[in-house]
This record gives C-alpha cells, structure tokens and sequence, in this order.
C-alpha cells in the first residue's frame, strides 16, 4: 500500500487537492471554496476529510499539511487543525495559505505575499511566532487584491469625476461595461453591494485592460496597489521578522507580469535590500506538499484514515 503525503490550498476562490506517492503527483482535484467550505471548524474539517478519502482511495495517508484562507491568526490555525485531528487518522498542519508560497519554491524560512481574491502577508521567527501583515478582508483592506484594485479603481475614478473628468476615461468606461451599468454614478454602489472579496475581484480584468490602454487613472491604481502590499513586508521587518527571502504568489500576482514586477520594485525600494524577492511560479499547493513531506521525514510513524461518519 503506498504512503501518501496530502497538501491543500485553500483560497478564498478554489480549494486545490493533491496527494504524493514517492514524490509523484498520484491525485489533484481543484474544488470551488464555496461549495464546501462554512466556517465552522468541525464541519470543514469533515468535508476536508471526506474529499481526502476520495483523493487517496486506498492509500495510507502519511501526514495532511493545510494552508487555509481566512486562519490569519495562531488561535485560528490551532483550531483548524485541532477539528482536523479529531477526524483524521494521521498528523494535521495548519498554516495560512500564505505560509504555502515560500515552500512550493524551497524556501522554508521565508515571508510569504499572497495577493488573489485577498492580501496577505505572513511570515514566522524561528521560535515558530507568527507575525500577519494585511488580510482585513475587501471592506477595509485586501490592498493589492483583486478586490481591493476594484474598490481603489472605483474611489480614484470618483475623484477623477468629481473633479471635472471625462466619463470616456478607458478605466471608467471599462467599469461601466463590467458592471453592467449604463452610469458611472453607480460604480460606488456596485462595488459596497458584491457581497464579497471573490465577486468584487471578478471585476479586476477592467482594471488591468484599462491600464493596457493608457489609462493613468488604471496605472495609478496598480501602482499604490503593488506599493501597499509593499508596506505589508516593510511593517513585517519593523516588528521584527527574520526571514530575508520573500515570494509573492496568488491569481493577480501570477497572472499579471506587469503588476508582478510593480510590486518586486517596491519591495526592493521598502525593504532596502533587506529581503531577496521572487514571484511564484508553481501552484501554491506544491508549498502544501513540501510541508507533508518535511512532517514525515520528522514523524515516521503511519497513521490510517479514520471514517467521517
């Protein structure tokens, strides 16, 4: 029977599943976040292990690593796991879904950015504190976000009406066709009735297409966007964290080269050389992946999967 270690990223949007057999991919399943996931600890952690179960169908599952959105505090990965190990038959790590990123490049000391449906940054001492910057959620911050480039996009194309611009502004119009309105006057409550960070980030491409067009309004969104998930890292190092390497991950940053490098030059220019950044290039779940194999390197023992019933 093969020894499998299990890694999973869960991320505001899509939860990733993927299970390794001699260092061989031998399962991946993505799932959408909301189809299972309910905030509560014990019932997360059941439909976790029912889709693990599935995942490894008759394997012997070795250890279990879980970077999970929204566990943004030690009390939150404690209890995560904790639920987790109730209903599990093998060794349970909770990390935040940022903790994945450093990892899945090789990088097991290091500060971890996630910039997707939300914004993080999340890194730990070697006494194992953990030390959060950012992840207030789309309302109040997720700056650099896929969210928090619409609500930002939205305030700066207010202002720039109120002063006398253009309705025909690209960043403007882009928005208008996003949201499907016929005024600009209703971008403000657009954006305060999405509910949530995954349908406000939806909105993100406008951006991005508005900044390919020249829009400056775009640019400048972009611009304090990567400049504020900066910050994150510089308050970080100002409380006191040791890590000097740095990757930066999620859907904006993967898949926006632009915005990827915006944010790699205020990184530099923050941290004042010293962090040595990089952009992910591998799914976070290979971070989920590298953890479970560090735990069963540090815990030989072999545990079978309890039933969820």
């Amino acid at each position: 029977m093969n020894t499998i270690a299990v890694g999973i990223d869960i991320g505001g949007t899509k939860t990733h599943l993927r299970s390794l057999a001699d260092g061989r991919v031998v399962g991946d399943r993505v799932v959408p976040t909301a189809s299972w996931r309910t905030h509560d600890w014990t019932g997360d952690a059941r439909a976790l292990i029912t889709m693990i179960n599935s995942l490894v169908s008759g394997g012997t599952v070795a250890a279990l690593a879980v970077g999970a959105h929204g566990c943004d505090a030690q009390h939150e990965c404690d209890a995560f796991q904790a639920a987790l190990e109730d209903h599990a038959g093998f060794p349970v790590r909770v990390v935040n879904d940022a903790e994945l990123i450093p990892p899945a490049m090789g990088v097991f000391d290091g500060i971890g950015i996630v910039s997707g449906t939300g914004s993080i940054a999340v890194t730990r001492n070697p006494d194992g504190n953990m030390l959060v910057a950012g992840g207030w959620g789309w309302v109040i911050g997720d700056e650099g976000s896929a969210s928090g480039l619409v609500r930002e996009a939205g305030r700066l194309a207010s202002l720039y009406l109120d002063g006398g611009g253009a309705a025909d502004e690209p960043l403007v119009q882009l928005l208008c066709q996003s949201f499907a309105i016929a005024s600009p006057v209703r971008i403000g409550s657009c954006i305060s009735s999405s509910g949530s960070g995954a349908r406000l980030g939806r909105h993100a491409p406008a951006v991005f297409e508005a900044a390919s067009l020249g829009s400056k309004l775009a640019q400048r969104t972009l611009d304090e966007g990567a400049a504020a998930l900066a910050t994150l890292v510089e308050r970080l190092l100002n409380r006191g964290a040791q890590a000097r390497n740095l990757v930066a991950g999620g859907g904006v940053v993967m898949a926006q080269p632009g915005f990827a490098r915006l944010l790699l030059h205020h990184i530099n220019a923050r941290s004042e050389g010293r962090v040595q950044a990089q952009i992910l290039d591998k799914p976070p779940v290979a971070g989920a992946c590298a953890l479970a194999l560090r735990m069963i390197q540090t815990t030989p023992q072999v545990y079978q999967p309890r039933s969820t019933k």
